[in-house]
């Protein structure tokens, strides 16, 4: 298991741009997928993007495409999630997640399918 904590959110407007980075600790000697997901109040965890362990394969879900892009540097053990075009409705709290990788498959959906989490950072997009 990793230990992952997430930082860089805040209150920006629609149409700013916001950079969160998630950084891990612990067994991180060991090769991980990760992912962001989000959660906006009375809504179910929601998949934003995910990346493979060496970074070549990236997933985004249909509403940040073009948008928003994931990133990893594996030197630092930090994963990042760069938001551009901010919307109101991507008003949510992000977490970072992580699963041991056995193979560079970025096909994990589900919050499930991830065993390790962070406590979450709120981004609040303002109209």
């Amino acid at each position: 298991q990793v230990q992952l904590v997430e930082s860089g959110g805040g209150l920006v407007q629609a149409g700013d741009s916001l950079t969160l980075s998630c950084a891990a600790s612990g067994r991180t000697y060991e090769s991980y997928t990760m992912g962001w997901f989000r959660q906006a109040p009375g809504k179910e965890r929601e998949l934003v993007a995910t990346i493979s362990w060496s970074g070549g394969r990236t997933y985004y879900t249909d509403s940040v495409k073009g948008r928003f892009t994931i990133s990893r540097d594996n030197a630092k053990d930090t994963v990042y999630l760069h938001m551009n075009s901010l919307k109101p409705e991507d008003t949510a709290v992000y977490f970072c997640a992580a699963r041991k990788a056995f193979s560079s498959s970025v096909d994990y959906r589900r919050p499930g399918d991830f065993s390790s989490w962070g406590q979450g950072t709120q981004v609040t997009v303002s109209s």
